[in-house]
C-alpha cells in the first residue's frame, strides 16, 4: 500500500498495487450489487457464481446464506463444505482464507483490514495488513467477530466472542477479547 500525501504531508489517499481508479469504482459496484440483490436471490449456486465470476475462489459443498454481505470479493479465498450462516460479514480488504469443513453461524462478523487509529484522519493501516485464515473443521459461533488473526485447525469459537489473536489448535475460545476456555478431544 503507498499513502497519497499533500506537500504539508497529510494523508489524503492510498493506492494498492496494480489498483487503477477503475478497478476500485467496479470492485465497490460489484460489491454494493451482491449485497443489495443477489445476496437476497434464494439459490446457493446464484450467489456462488456471482462471487466466483467476480474472483473469489470458493470449493465444492460450500453454501453461502442470504443477507451475507461481502467487500473485497476477489481476496476470499473459501474451502470445500464450509457453511456460512445468515446475514454474515465477510470484509476481505486485507484477504480472507476459510479452509474446508468450517462451520460459521449466523450473524458473524469477519473483518480483515483496519485503520490507524494514530492517524487523524483514521487512514486504513498498511501495517501489518494480516489476513484472516480459518484452518480446516473449526466451528465459529453466532454473532461473534474475527478480526485479523489465525484459527487453528479444529477449534471452536464460541458465541458472541471477538477474536484478535491466534486461537491454537483444537482449543475452544470465548469472550472479549476470546480466550482459551476449554479444549477439544483431538
Amino acid at each position: 500500500m503507498e499513502w497519497v500525501t499533500e506537500p504539508d504531508g497529510r494523508i489524503v489517499n492510498y493506492k494498492l498495487e496494480g489498483e487503477t481508479l477503475f478497478r476500485r469504482i467496479a470492485d465497490v459496484y460489484v460489491a454494493y450489487f451482491y449485497n443489495t440483490v443477489v445476496t437476497y436471490i434464494p439459490f446457493h449456486f446464484i450467489r456462488l457464481g456471482y462471487l466466483r465470476l467476480f474472483g473469489a475462489k470458493i470449493g465444492k459443498g460450500t453454501a453461502i446464506n442470504r443477507g451475507t454481505g461481502v467487500w473485497s470479493i476477489q481476496y476470499i479465498v473459501i474451502g470445500n463444505n464450509v457453511s456460512i450462516g445468515f446475514r454474515c460479514l465477510l470484509d476481505a480488504r486485507a484477504g480472507i482464507a476459510i479452509g474446508d469443513d468450517v462451520v460459521i453461524a449466523s450473524d458473524t462478523q469477519i473483518i480483515a483490514g483496519g485503520h490507524d487509529i494514530n492517524h487523524p484522519n483514521f487512514v486504513p493501516a498498511p501495517n501489518p495488513p494480516d489476513p484472516i485464515v480459518i484452518d480446516d473443521h473449526v466451528w465459529i459461533g453466532s454473532r461473534a467477530m474475527v478480526l485479523p488473526s489465525l484459527i487453528g485447525r479444529g477449534a471452536v469459537v464460541a458465541a458472541h466472542s471477538v477474536v484478535n489473536k491466534e486461537v491454537p489448535p483444537f482449543a475452544i475460545v470465548g469472550g472479549v477479547p476470546a480466550k482459551v476456555i476449554g479444549e477439544r478431544n483431538k
